[in-house]
């Protein structure tokens, strides 16, 4: 079974996401599954979508957590014999689609599960643009450039941070060039998201935090957006909401479900804000910085968002009153061009709070890759909506800043 076809007439002259000629917007959305214990869901999940045979996409990680070993049960009791493929690293990389694609192709299956974070997402959704629209993953990267019906597609998240569940974006590193390619289009929305908070029981505090801090860049960049809207926003700014009320605890307090719960929440609908209005400079820089070293994409975001943020303020103060608030902070009366510095500073500290570093040279960033750096930087789609314009110096003096 396969999916409609994807519609041929991408929005050439406009950002993906951004306000249509008519003054309306596109909502790209999938279908939610959400709810402690909604994993038991995923084979039902699967079954609608036409599967008998499905392909799940994990790694070694979900496999010892045990989640493979429940997921592979459900999918039992829905009649379903799965093939497992767990051949990923953290920041998927081509060779690795390449390989998910021919284990894929020669299953048999239909139906593909991903089960795990963002990583495993994303590679769950290359296995399924190359197994059917052919070539190599990088001959996608960009926005729009999927014509033919990927197969259908379950994502079970295990992380709190990449959205990449309910997303139009897949990001695959690029061995050759060393950079992080990105892949936009309504092609790679998920057809059923199942969010169980259970799975983030099991995720390590660092894996924690990270994808808690990017989970946070996305509710910020995203209601900031050039492509912002109403429909976004109120999504950006309640995960900004839970995440600064959520994020610490669900970490500190293991078997604080309420907290868990936020976050899985938090994640969710900062991925359905940043779907739709899209990203910033902090994801087009922080995908070069991943893709050169292979370094945690949340923590280097955690690094670069301050900075961003200050660099964003003089253009379009006023769009971060409202961040502030959702983080609770009483800006009452304070210039927005404050409140902008003053939510620069509690990103910062949240970030240290988190145990996370706050130089890109303690993550082995150099003088000398900057200017690599800001040059790939221009070529990376989320850069198209931040809300001022960035040329190659202005990107050189951001990387500088973080140093």
């Amino acid at each position: 079974m396969t999916r409609l076809p994807v519609d041929p007439d991408p929005w050439p002259a406009e950002p993906v996401g951004a306000p249509a000629r008519g003054g309306f917007t596109k909502y790209l959305v999938p279908e939610v599954v959400f709810g402690w214990g909604a994993l038991s869901e995923a084979g039902f999940a699967a079954r609608r979508l036409g599967a008998r045979r499905p392909f799940v996409v994990t790694d070694a990680g979900l496999v010892e957590a045990g989640w493979l070993a429940e997921l592979a049960g459900h999918l039992a009791d829905a009649g379903l014999c799965p093939t497992v493929w767990s051949g990923l690293t953290p920041n998927p990389k081509d060779t690795e689609v390449t390989e998910g694609t021919q284990r894929y192709l020669e299953s048999g299956c239909d139906v593909i599960i991903g089960l795990g974070g963002g990583s495993v997402i994303d590679a769950a959704k290359a296995v399924a643009v190359v197994a059917s629209n052919g070539g190599h993953i990088l001959d996608y990267e960009g926005v729009d450039k999927v014509t033919a019906a990927i197969p259908p597609t379950v994502m079970c998240p295990t992380t709190a941070g990449t959205g990449a569940d309910v997303s139009q974006f897949t990001v695959i590193t690029d061995t050759t060039r060393r950079l992080k390619a990105t892949l936009i289009g309504r092609a790679l929305v998920p057809d059923i998201s199942v969010t169980d908070p259970r799975l983030l029981t099991t995720m390590p505090d660092d894996l924690a935090a990270a994808t808690g801090l990017d989970a946070l860049t996305h509710g910020i960049e995203a209601h900031v957006s050039r492509a912002s809207g109403p429909l976004t926003d109120v999504h950006a700014l309640h995960a900004i909401e839970l995440i600064c009320g959520s994020l610490r605890r669900s970490i500190d307090v293991r078997d604080d479900t309420a907290a868990t719960t936020g976050m899985a929440q938090a994640s969710l609908e900062a991925g359905l804000a940043f779907t739709n209005a899209i990203l910033g400079a902090t994801h087009a820089m922080s995908h070069q910085v991943g893709g050169l070293l292979d370094v945690p994409h949340g923590v280097v975001n955690g690094v670069l968002l301050p900075h961003v943020i200050r660099f964003n303020a003089r253009a379009v103060p006023e769009r971060f009153v409202p961040v502030a608030r959702a983080m609770g902070l009483d800006v009452t009366g304070l210039p927005a061009d404050v409140v902008a510095e003053v939510t620069a500073d509690v990103v910062s500290r949240l970030a240290a709070d988190l145990g996370c570093p706050s130089r890109l040279s303690q993550l082995g960033v150099t003088e000398a890759d900057v200017e690599t750096l800001a040059t790939t930087t221009l070529g990376d789609a989320c850069l198209s909506t931040n809300p001022r314009d960035a040329d190659r110096a202005d990107v050189a003096a951001l990387f500088r800043a973080a140093l």
